[in-house]
């Protein structure tokens, strides 16, 4: 499949993906859009062409800033815009070339915004890797994992308003600390880490009382970004007994903005890790429900060159997004379109390929090199945390572009 469209070779965006997000410019209010190479579709401006019919979409939804009530047009309704946008962008087709300069905008010349509007959000810990990783860190090496984590998705519920979209500075927050001798302490965090994950946005709500199967999951997602899911180490240390998380990731979550479908993501399914031991019916899956997407994260110091300092892949992760779906909603919780349910820290097997600097520098023992000859253990004021990732199989690539994040000193 080809384009008409001049689009540069290696980009995220070819006609393969097409992934959905909100965006704005001097003259266009915030409203939704496909990314298509070095452009955005006006989904609001193809609609009142023309080009649209047929598909039972109001064109008031798509002059919304949010996508939340597109998305819950439904599944058949993504599915057909995304046929339809990939033949009027097909190499041949002249039908919305005509008109491209209504329709089509440089991205360069949009601001993008937060996608949806997300009234829950849930951040799993599903990497086995990660998961054995900490433990060896902060507990008994032989016993890294608990009893628990091989029987079930292990997850909490987070904090919806702090999601931000890439860009949006982060500020080092404050909190209590607890020194390893002496009282508790009031100050800066100094510990301050990312966390590579990723994120699956649901498509369609449930009611209370009912639960969702790991065979109608996907069903129920809409798309998945890019998701550093910011940490506070010392903070969260000092807090996190016996309830867990709290002000140690409460503070920011940033999400990259363009949210790339399932159905773009299709080609690069592969299969899960073998589960030992055997899981309970209710998260048994039959399918590919894992993907194959390169992962990279990169730390850029002020007026600094980016220094590269893991490589990873999603493909790793014990749990998948169905089965992590699956236990979520088994006790009857309802689910909300435009609800953000986040992977946890996504390591692989090799030390470059660990997704957290917690992991990375080993509790701040091997301090990771920079380009500028600095050293990091955990990530410093005024750096920017970059997180890329893609998919690439047979010349098709499919990608999420990246999310960024300026630390901000404390104030």
């Amino acid at each position: 499949m080809k384009s008409w469209l001049n689009i540069p070779t290696g980009s995220d965006f070819s006609i393969h993906n097409l992934p959905y997000g909100v965006f704005s410019t001097a003259e266009r209010s915030a409203r939704a859009g496909v990314a298509i190479g070095k452009h955005i579709i006006d989904l609001a401006a193809a609609s009142e062409a023309g080009f649209f019919e047929g598909l039972d979409i109001p064109v008031e939804v798509l002059l919304k800033d949010k996508l939340n009530d597109f998305i819950a047009l439904g599944k058949p309704t993504w599915t057909a815009l995304r046929a339809r946008l990939q033949d009027l962008l097909s190499e041949g087709n002249e039908e919305l070339k005509a008109q491209a300069d209504k329709v089509l905008v440089a991205q360069a010349d949009a601001t993008m915004h937060l996608p949806v509007k997300v009234g829950d959000y849930t951040d799993f810990y599903s990497s086995i890797e990660h998961a054995t990783n900490i433990g060896t860190l902060f507990r008994d090496p032989k016993n890294a994992l608990l009893p628990n984590w091989r029987h079930l998705p292990v997850g909490y519920h987070g904090r919806a308003s702090s999601i931000v979209v890439s860009g949006t500075p982060v500020r080092r927050p404050m909190g209590q600390t607890k020194p390893n001798d002496g009282a508790p302490v009031f100050g800066a965090s100094r510990l301050l880490d990312f966390e590579l994950e990723m994120a699956f946005i649901i498509g369609k709500s449930t009611q209370l009382g009912e639960r969702v199967s790991t065979a109608d999951a996907e069903d129920h997602i809409f798309g998945m970004v890019l998701f550093n899911d910011w940490s506070a180490r010392d903070i969260q240390k000092w807090e996190y007994v016996p309830l867990g998380p709290f002000l140690g990731k409460s503070f920011a979550s940033s999400i990259s903005p363009w949210i790339v479908t399932l159905d773009a993501l299709a080609p690069f399914r592969v299969e899960s890790p073998k589960q030992e031991p055997e899981v309970l019916p209710y998260l048994k899956c039959e399918g590919k429900h894992n993907f194959d997407i390169n992962l990279e994260v990169g730390i850029q110091p002020e007026n600094g060159e980016e220094t590269t300092v893991c490589r990873s892949n999603f493909k790793y992760m014990y749990w998948n997004q169905p089965q992590q779906l699956a236990h979520h909603t088994v006790n009857g919780c309802n689910i909300n379109v435009g609800d953000m349910c986040a992977s946890g820290t996504i390591s692989g097997k090799r030390e470059d390929s660990y997704g957290s600097m917690l992991e990375l520098s080993w509790r701040g023992t091997k301090p990771l090199q920079m380009k500028d000859g600095s050293e990091r253990k955990f990530i410093a004021d005024n750096d920017t945390v970059i997180m890329r990732g893609y998919a690439e199989k047979d010349g098709v690539r499919v990608g999420f572009g990246e999310v960024s994040g300026k630390v901000l000193p404390a104030k």
